[in-house]
């Protein structure tokens, strides 16, 4: 049971590694809700393991602290973990066969297929979604991009002081890409689906805020409801 628990938290801190790209052993241990000493051990572990590598930072006239990320070998661990390695099969042999497609009717062509299945998901998405409110909608796509693979989530940004729904923004985060290597050989697919998420998005504005594909920690995107014109 404790051998369970510990790779769980184990696993907890590699997962907020990769959302927050880096944290000390005081922010995972509240972040998580466990103990320093047990977050310390982990870590040891962890390090141990290749999996987390530190920095060591000096702030003010305290000690130095050191300010874990993931290292390569525990980004690919995680990504098996997620189930990535089975994407990842999937994702070489689409290359190919886009490769392949490519050399025989040119890279145009190819951008045209690429689209055609983003329109396809579309639908499939539109089906899903509902007629909701723009919170509920949000929510359904992100758990249709879990479905997928993707270690997605959502949260509404300065709804306070919104003065009606009009108003509302939310930021759509996706913390691994499922398509990786389909991203990095043909990245007109990221357009595609940034065009796919206005597409099922009519009433909003939606931007990309952060790309894995330029070595950001994620992507990111934020929808905003386009307001209403008074009549």
């Amino acid at each position: 049971m404790a051998t369970t628990q510990q790779l769980s938290t184990k696993q907890d801190i590699l997962q907020h590694l990769l959302k927050q790209g880096q944290a000390t052993a005081q922010e995972l241990a509240v972040a998580l809700d466990v103990s320093p000493q047990a977050i310390r051990r982990h870590l040891k572990d962890l390090e141990a393991e290749a999996l987390i590598v530190y920095q060591t930072v000096q702030e003010g006239m305290g000690r130095p602290q050191h300010v874990y990320q993931l290292s390569g070998k525990g980004r690919d661990r995680l990504r098996w973990t997620l189930g990535d390695h089975f994407l990842d099969s999937q994702g070489r042999f689409v290359v190919s066969l886009l490769d392949t497609i490519a050399e025989t009717v040119g890279h145009d062509q190819v951008s045209s297929i690429l689209r055609k299945q983003w329109e396809r998901k579309a639908t499939e998405y539109r089906n899903h979604l509902g007629n909701g409110s723009l919170q509920e909608r949000v929510a359904n796509l992100v758990e249709l991009r879990k479905a997928e693979g993707y270690m997605a989530e959502w949260y509404p940004v300065d709804a306070s002081d919104a003065d009606s729904a009009n108003d509302y923004r939310f930021i759509l985060t996706e913390h691994n890409c499922a398509i990786s290597n389909v991203a990095e050989s043909f990245p007109s697919v990221c357009s595609h689906e940034l065009e796919m998420f206005a597409a099922l998005l009519p009433d909003c504005i939606v931007e990309r805020t952060h790309w894995i594909i330029n070595g950001e920690q994620r992507c990111g995107y934020l929808v905003k409801a386009r307001k209403q014109v008074s009549e």
